[in-house]
């Protein structure tokens, strides 16, 4: 990938080395990757739905004791370790963001999202950010949350390396800034509220609407020339990798559709490419037909 970071810092706060936040607020916070992964396990192991018991929109975060800032030296080192981690995710965030601002702003509305990188552990609007959590979309704050440790956990754990891969996961949380600001997410919840038992249904539908967004930005980088032999493909891969039946399979050994939230690594690869061939937002409607 060829997109570079410009130095822009304007919409990213950097919280790292700041401390562990305390334990949950009152709001629930949906849940990224890795907490969707562990209570996922447990809800199919217990055979009770603990996102519903959490109640939070797919789980809730677990509660973490807070923990003390690192020295200045270490929190120096970690932060040189992770600067070229750093530079893909803010460069990403930036370009889909400008992407998406350009192509909504016309019909007014637009709000900048704002990128959150921390360590371990930090406040959001929508109660606790853990690490274990993934990266993850906040509507209350209209904030993306990212320890770039996830990154690392995306390419030895998931087999999905390299820069674009890590660009597909902002791109997809970016989509879930263009879903609230255009009202989407509202929707969906106001229906989960209503129809409780196509809860689950609804989500995944959010989610892979998030992945076809995320395709649709890159076909604009792809038509400016930011991609590199490959990075379609590693996207795909990264997309592939966090289906719901890869993950299931992976911490149970079944899988188990009915509980799906973010879909088929079948469906999520099918939607970014959608995104990809088309460029356009009206190709991305996940909520007519069949997923």
């Amino acid at each position: 990938m060829r997109l570079e970071d410009d130095g822009d810092r304007g919409n990213v706060e950097d919280r790292r080395g700041e401390g562990r936040g305390g334990g949950l607020g009152g709001r629930g916070v949906r849940l990224g990757l890795g907490g969707t992964v562990v209570v996922l396990a447990l809800s199919l192991l217990l055979g009770r739905d603990l996102f519903a018991d959490l109640g939070a929109s797919p789980g809730g975060a677990p509660v973490s004791a807070p923990g003390p800032a690192p020295s200045p030296a270490q929190a120096e080192r970690r932060r040189a370790a992770e600067r070229e981690l750093e530079e893909t995710a803010v460069a990403s965030f930036n370009d889909a963001q400008r992407t998406w601002s350009a192509a909504l702003s016309r019909g007014g509305g637009w709000r900048d999202a704002k990128l959150v990188l921390f360590w371990d552990e930090t406040r959001s609007g929508c109660g606790e950010a853990a690490a274990e959590m993934g990266p993850f979309y906040c509507p209350v704050d209209e904030r993306v949350y990212l320890d770039l440790g996830f990154y690392r956990e995306l390419a030895t754990r998931f087999g999905a390396p390299g820069a674009f891969a890590q660009a597909y996961v902002v791109a997809h949380e970016v989509g879930h800034h263009v879903q609230h600001v255009l009202g989407i997410s509202d929707e969906v919840r106001d229906l989960q509220r209503r129809r409780p038992a196509e809860r689950n249904a609804l989500s995944v539908r959010l989610e892979l609407q998030a992945d076809c967004l995320a395709g649709a930005w890159a076909r604009t980088a792809q038509d400016r020339r930011l991609l590199d032999p490959g990075d379609v493909e590693a996207a795909l891969g990264a997309a592939a990798a966090v289906g719901d039946d890869r993950l299931q399979r992976s911490a149970t050994g079944r899988v188990s559709p009915d509980s799906f939230t973010h879909g088929s690594a079948a469906q999520r690869t099918r939607w970014f490419r959608r995104g990809l061939e088309s460029g356009r937002l009206d190709a991305c409607d996940t909520f007519s037909g069949t997923p």
